[in-house]
């Protein structure tokens, strides 16, 4: 009889914990409103959560990295339509002088505000968004250009960021760049032949000169041996006139004038137009210095000089403009991106939510039944163990 109270009893016990962990379990689900607590409770549907929400944090680090490379792609946009901007005006500028609108007075007076333009250029190429240089490529650490003055006027703008972009990641296999590099967001690259405006008579060689936007051209000396030079007579190279591929190197940059001299009848200083090369910042310094007529030019040719460098203005800014238009295409590929991302994101929390989220109507039903075949189970349980000292003696 030992053995069979014993086999009883156990029986009832096993029987009560299951019932009583069940009705924890469903106890615990309406208190969490989850269905899923531990990994136990639905094995399948847990390991299937644990996978979507892993996808969740990628997306949320992808939403993360295209709101980073928007708010700084928008910064950089205004800078651009800022330059584009300054540009126009200094155009407008330009104009009054050609157009005979203003005289001396007035032309050194344009030359300060082309100087003063050319400081703001500088500047705003060098912004900075959260300690982090827009326009210098990968290096986003340091200044991408410097610049080099003399008598306190920028004489020369050097970019030294780098020439490679720091990608991230915006989407599953997707990389994107934030940061432009300098170099060919102010500077365009598509050469044309070269155009010689001046009196000497000078002409382009045959050869494929290097070098980029306007280039003085210097010639002395006199018929059968004049000496031509692109460095302002830092360094000269001599010539009898015969010479139709002369090689002329500026000794500060090691850029290259290819020459044809047969056909110079007179010294003087020429201004080399290199077509599809032009620089912002050197477009304007060479815009202030025949402004300012550092030359020594007469009033014919600073006037001639002058419309050409019209032409130059309206190239950079063109390019400009072509640059702000491939940003914003940019700025309105992120959008839609960052859109998908957050549908994404959406559709599969709601499926993660679904696999997890309790019903919580079903679970009432389900406790109450528990806990009837609780009661129930606990009355059976009290029949048995209900024994007299007369039945245990048996």
């Amino acid at each position: 009889m030992g053995g069979t109270v014993n086999s009883i009893y156990n029986n009832l016990s096993f029987a009560l914990n299951l019932q009583t962990d069940a009705l924890f379990r469903l106890q615990e689900q309406a208190s969490t409103g989850s269905r899923i607590n531990r990994a136990s409770d639905d094995p399948s549907a847990a390991y299937r959560v644990l996978g979507l929400n892993s996808q969740v944090r990628t997306l949320e680090s992808y939403a993360a990295n295209i709101e980073r490379t928007l708010n700084t792609l928008e910064i950089s946009l205004t800078i651009i339509d800022e330059m584009i901007s300054a540009l126009a005006d200094a155009k407008v500028a330009v104009s009054q002088i050609t157009s005979g609108t203003y005289g001396e007075d007035g032309r050194e007076t344009t030359a300060e505000g082309i100087n003063d333009t050319l400081e703001q250029m500088v500047s705003l190429a060098n912004t900075q968004h959260l300690n982090e240089y827009l326009f210098g490529g990968g290096n986003t650490g340091a200044a991408p250009y410097s610049v080099e003055r003399t008598d306190g006027k920028i004489a020369s703008v050097t970019y030294q960021g780098s020439y490679e972009n720091r990608e991230i990641e915006v989407s599953a296999g997707v990389q994107s760049s934030a940061f432009y590099i300098g170099d060919e967001i102010f500077r365009s690259s598509d050469r044309g032949e070269l155009v010689f405006v001046g009196d000497t008579g000078a002409q382009a060689g045959t050869g494929t000169s290097s070098v980029r936007g306007d280039t003085w051209l210097t010639v002395t000396g006199s018929e059968g041996n004049y000496s031509l030079s692109i460095d302002d007579g830092l360094t000269a190279v001599t010539t009898d006139g015969t010479d139709t591929n002369l090689a002329i190197t500026d000794s500060r940059t090691g850029q290259v004038l290819y020459v044809d001299t047969t056909a110079i009848t007179a010294t003087g200083v020429d201004l080399v137009r290199a077509p599809g090369t032009y620089d912002v910042f050197e477009t304007l310094i060479y815009v202030r210095d025949i402004l300012s007529n550092e030359k020594g030019l007469s009033s014919v040719q600073v006037q001639e000089l002058c419309n050409s460098s019209m032409e130059s203005l309206e190239e950079i800014r063109d390019y400009l403009t072509e640059k702000s238009s491939s940003v914003g295409s940019r700025i309105g590929f992120m959008d839609v991106l960052a859109n998908s991302i957050e549908d994404m994101t959406y559709v599969t929390e709601d499926e993660s939510t679904s696999l997890q989220e309790a019903d919580i109507t079903q679970i009432a039903i389900d406790i109450a039944r528990e806990q009837v075949l609780y009661e129930m189970s606990l009355s059976v349980a009290g029949s048995l163990m209900s024994m007299s000292l007369l039945d245990f003696l048996k």
